[in-house]
């Protein structure tokens, strides 16, 4: 497994930004820093654990770290990925626990705008605006709890990782619960008292997750329908629009 590369001493301030491509496999150790951070997927799905709480990654949404949070993270694939660093003073009225945002046009549009160009610490006035419009950016998210919650259930994070790993699986809870050779009834308790929400739920979530990335990736929705077991491109898009309120033709 490759590690994330180290970043000595305390990155530039007020914010600066860092866009990286990382093969799969990558490891970022457990850290904690004295700034606040903004981790944001352009392309594929980073894992987190924060406080010992774990947190998926996916495009369109944002984790939000604030100072002195003591998280880790890998990436099961290839990954493009944003990080902004907020440093302490900006961070007073900035969320005071870890979230999970919801981008914002107006912040992916910026965070674009500096990748493009290659802007790592804003230095003109004009950059500086913007990263200060950024920083507003990240009060006004609106926040929610883990998108995609994980578990460490014995029984339920076999189901989780083999879903995780073939998001078309078409098996059904009863299928799934005589496979790890328990009742229904007991794995959907499991899914709501581990998870916060029912399998069926859980499995439109990570089939949504899986579809931004391949979206970002530039694959086709046919393609895509059928990968995440949909009989039809039709049946894949009235999916996504009830969970993004967006097509997935203008998603990316």
């Amino acid at each position: 497994m490759a590690r994330e590369p180290r970043i000595e001493g305390d990155p530039p301030r007020p914010v600066s930004f860092r866009t990286e491509t990382y093969k799969a496999g990558t490891v970022f150790p457990s850290k904690s820093q004295p700034w606040g951070e903004l981790n944001y997927a352009l392309a594929g799905v980073a894992e987190f654990v924060i406080r010992g709480v774990r947190y998926l990654s996916p495009p369109h949404y944002a984790i939000w770290l604030p100072p002195d949070t003591m998280h880790g993270a890998w990436n099961q694939y290839d990954l493009r990925y944003v990080t902004v660093y907020v440093e302490r003073a900006l961070c007073t009225d900035l969320p005071s626990e870890p979230s999970t945002l919801s981008i914002s046009p107006l912040l992916k549009a910026i965070l674009a705008d500096f990748a493009s160009r290659d802007v790592t610490l804003p230095q003109t006035e004009e950059d500086l605006r913007l990263a200060r419009v950024l920083v507003d950016q990240i009060r006004l998210a609106p926040r929610c709890e883990s998108y995609l919650p994980l578990s460490d259930d014995p029984l339920l994070e076999p189901v989780l990782k083999a879903l995780q790993a073939d998001p078309g699986d078409r098996n059904s809870l009863a299928e799934w619960a005589r496979r790890m050779g328990t009742t229904e009834r007991t794995l959907s308790r499991r899914c709501h008292d581990d998870l916060g929400m029912s399998f069926n739920e859980w499995r439109q979530r990570l089939k949504l997750v899986e579809a931004l990335a391949l979206i970002e990736a530039g694959e086709p929705v046919q393609w895509i329908a059928a990968k995440l077991g949909y009989g039809s491109a039709s049946a894949f898009i009235a999916m996504f629009r009830r969970l993004t309120g967006a097509s997935p033709t203008r998603m990316g």
